[in-house]
């Protein structure tokens, strides 16, 4: 196989023999890390079921298969949903994530990771749940740097600190939606060398109504308004330092109003929500800190949303074993592949690295 990358490092086929085999070493035709590179490349070129991705593979040439490992006839619809249904999913989410992690960089002497799940709803069936994954996303590069498994949303609470521990958290702030606004998790960042950024809402209603009740007609404003879509947004941040007797909650600094007003023709909405934060003023001034704030919904619309969209995932049939969290795994990873190389629209990359099978390959031997 030909390999290219960094000296001294890895690249990404080349970590892919050491995700494990699942299968019996008899009568083993094709090497697991060629059927993850073909299955990998096959989703870049925008394949959405193992049908699409075996079709993929039946029309490369014997050069572009070689390059991805395969040697011979590359292996079909059948053999790469049998393997992808018994593979380790979070052997490979581990092994990916840590991979992102290298090719991604630290902005401003920061790195800003979102965390929340997401539910891969097509793979319900009459007797099992729906795989709810959760993810890690780093803000600036919009790529995915780990993901957890668990058997249904109520359990994302304890899993968010189980994709935390993966990390090393030092200079990193993390960003969360009102569910894990809790005090272990806030704990778990903090001993780890990170920062947390968090949203308080009524499920919280102490903590909401202690944020609630701060001074805040006395605080200065900090004011961005942009328009686009038809409409007018305003966001206003006010942010004040933790008062010393407070509602205790682990190494909380600073307190942030945050208004989002949005009209449309000519109707007005208004939204009101506070957020809580372990990073000083120095660290996150309100400007800063609204930036991560807007930035922490990029997992939502550029990640979620993405994965729904260009790939139909909540209609996806795939449901045997391991293989939705496997494909939603190869999602995430095409995703971060397009925006680490430049693509800033999904559905344009997907169809460009469809055109030219030399596309995807070029971009595996790259990243």
């Amino acid at each position: 196989m030909t390999m290219a990358g960094t000296p001294g490092r890895p690249d990404l086929l080349s970590l892919l023999a050491t995700v494990g085999d699942p299968r019996a070493r008899r009568g083993v035709r094709h090497p697991l890390p060629a059927i993850l590179a073909v299955g990998l490349a096959a989703v870049l070129a925008g394949a959405r079921s193992f049908v699409a991705i075996g079709e993929w593979v039946a029309c490369q040439s014997t050069h572009t298969l070689t390059q991805l490992g395969v040697s011979g006839q590359g292996p079909d619809e059948s053999t790469i949903r049998r393997t992808f249904s018994r593979l380790e999913a979070d052997v490979l989410d581990r092994i990916l994530g840590a991979h992102m992690w290298t090719k991604t960089r630290v902005v401003g002497g920061r790195r800003v990771i979102a965390i929340d799940g997401k539910t891969v709803r097509g793979a319900r069936t009459k007797t099992t749940t729906a795989p709810h994954l959760v993810a890690a996303f780093d803000h600036h590069a919009g790529a995915v740097l780990g993901q957890v498994a668990i058997a249904a949303k109520s359990n994302e609470i304890p899993a968010v600190r189980d994709l935390l521990s993966l990390f090393d958290l030092r200079g990193v702030v993390i960003t969360v939606d009102a569910m894990h606004t809790q005090s272990d998790t806030a704990t778990a960042i903090t001993t780890a060398g990170g920062d947390y950024v968090f949203t308080v809402k009524g499920n919280q209603p102490t903590l909401h109504t202690a944020c609630k009740n701060l001074p805040w007609a006395d605080v200065p404003a900090h004011r961005v308004t942009t328009t686009g879509h038809g409409r007018r947004v305003t966001r206003t941040i006010k942010v004040v330092t933790a008062p010393a007797r407070w509602v205790g909650f682990a190494d909380a600094v600073q307190i942030a109003q945050v208004r989002r007003t949005v009209t449309r023709a000519g109707k007005k909405t208004v939204e009101v929500v506070y957020l809580i934060t372990s990073a000083d003023h120095h660290a996150a001034p309100p400007a800063t800190l609204a930036a991560w704030v807007q930035g922490h919904w990029g997992i939502e619309n550029s990640l979620h949303w993405v994965r729904d969209v260009s790939f139909d995932e909540d209609r996806s049939q795939v449901r045997t074993g391991n293989a939705p969290h496997v494909m939603a795994t190869m999602r995430n990873t095409a995703i971060s592949l397009l925006r680490l190389s430049g693509w800033t629209n999904i559905a344009a990359g997907l169809r460009h690295h469809a055109r030219d099978s030399a596309h995807p390959l070029n971009l595996l031997l790259t990243w």
